[in-house]
């Protein structure tokens, strides 16, 4: 099991009390597989993937990610463990306009010290992977929304992540290219090896989910787990 949360309390300060997020929640994602995770707005599905991309420290509960028990953790040790073992695709791209696409990976690269040379291999195999090989030269502006969406998805793979998450990829695409999306995701987590989780309000593209969880009121619901 590449990450684990168990058990998980987040609470935030709402006027003199607490609103509760996450409600001791438990949820295990395996290498290899791809969970979607559904809701309503405010169900708690964006507290759950921030406590899991260890950006927020929950009140109570463990993170394990990839047999690492990210609990009493530092802020520096958390950074580096999201560098190299956390890939996160940010429901929008925000590419730097002045880079490439093959650039805006090898940043990424350079941000855990790997060689120039084997950062544009690397990151020429991840485009081509995503159907963007004759992209590589092309600046944000030249791309399409749903090309945009697959170099973050590439560029979160870049340093080769055991676990990756991935936020509301089909907000911004029409329905036949948010499909073409999620099918890659499905796609990649399983060649990868990757344990990815996949947070969406968007039920329609859940066919290539491996398995498919409802969170409402920050629990998760056993009977809307299909396998």
């Amino acid at each position: 099991m590449s990450l684990e949360l168990t058990g998980i309390t987040l609470t935030y300060p709402d006027g003199d009390g607490r609103l509760t997020a996450l409600d001791h929640l438990s949820l295990t994602v395996p290498r290899g597989g791809l969970t979607a995770v559904v809701g309503p707005s405010g169900s708690g599905k964006s507290s759950l993937l921030a406590v899991a991309a260890t950006l927020v420290r929950p009140d109570s509960g463990t993170v394990v990610v990839d047999g690492t028990d990210t609990t009493g953790m530092g802020r520096g040790e958390l950074a580096e463990l999201r560098r190299r073992r956390i890939g996160i695709v940010f429901q929008q791209p925000n590419l730097l306009p002045s880079l490439t696409a093959v650039e805006q990976l090898q940043v990424m690269a350079h941000l855990v010290g790997r060689s120039p040379r084997r950062a544009r291999t690397r990151a020429l195999e991840l485009l081509d992977a995503v159907g963007l090989a004759d992209r590589a030269d092309h600046r944000p502006h030249r791309l399409s929304g749903g090309q945009r969406q697959r170099v973050n998805i590439a560029r979160a793979l870049m340093n080769e992540p055991t676990v990756l998450l991935v936020d509301e990829p089909t907000s911004a695409l029409d329905h036949h290219s948010g499909a073409a999306v999620v099918g890659l995701i499905a796609e990649l987590a399983r060649r990868n090896a990757t344990a990815t989780l996949l947070v969406t309000h968007d039920r329609s593209h859940l066919a290539v989910a491996d398995r498919t969880v409802e969170v409402r009121d920050g629990r998760l619901r056993p009977s809307a787990a299909v396998s």
